[in-house]
C-alpha cells in the first residue's frame, strides 16, 4: 500500500524523547511534516536532522511542525537529540506500526544482502489530516529545503 496525496494520514501514538507522547491528533489544525529515517547517530540521519533543525523557525512561520520517526528506543532519541540538539520531537515506533502503516517498512538491499528497514520518507500532511504531499526514497541533501518550499506553497 502507497499512501497518495489527499489519503487519510494513518494515526499513530508514539512515545517520544524526553518521556513525552507525539499522536497525529496533537497537530489537527495545522500542517505536519512526519519524517521516517533509518537510524539514530548515522550520517545520512545525522544529516536530516540537522537540515530540519535549522529551518525550525522557517517551517514555524510558515505554520508547520516537524516530527522525526524511527524504529529506535526513546533513550536512543533522547542521546540523538540531546548531542545534535535538535528541536523537534523524535518518536520511538520500536513495535513499527507507524513504519508499516505508512508503508516506509520495506526490503533493502546493501552488499547482495535483503533486509527488512526503514526507507527514508517524508509526508507533508494537512490541517485536516490528509497526505498534502509524498516524498518517497530521499536523498537528504535539499531535502528539508525542498520540504520547506512545499509547505510555503500548499
Amino acid at each position: 500500500m502507497t499512501l497518495q496525496p489527499g489519503d487519510p494520514a494513518p494515526d499513530f501514538d508514539l512515545p517520544s524523547d524526553g518521556g513525552g507522547h507525539v499522536r497525529l491528533a496533537d497537530f489537527k489544525g495545522k500542517r505536519l511534516v512526519l519524517y521516517f529515517y533509518p537510524k539514530d547517530d548515522t550520517s545520512g540521519c545525522t544529516s536530516e536532522a540537522q537540515a530540519f533543525t535549522a529551518a525550525a523557525a522557517d517551517f514555524k512561520a510558515a505554520g508547520a511542525a516537524v516530527v522525526g520517526v524511527s524504529k529506535d528506543s526513546v533513550k536512543s532519541h533522547d542521546k540523538f537529540k540531546a548531542k545534535y540538539e535538535l528541536n523537534f520531537p523524535l518518536g520511538a515506533d520500536t513495535e513499527g506500526a507507524a513504519v508499516e502503516a505508512y508503508g516506509v517498512w520495506v526490503e533493502k538491499s546493501m552488499y547482495g544482502r535483503k533486509y527488512m528497514g526503514i526507507e527514508r520518507a517524508t509526508y507533508l500532511i494537512d490541517g485536516a489530516g490528509r497526505i498534502a504531499k509524498v516524498w518517497r526514497k530521499v536523498k537528504v541533501a535539499g531535502h528539508a529545503a525542498d520540504v520547506l518550499k512545499a509547505v510555503k506553497e500548499a
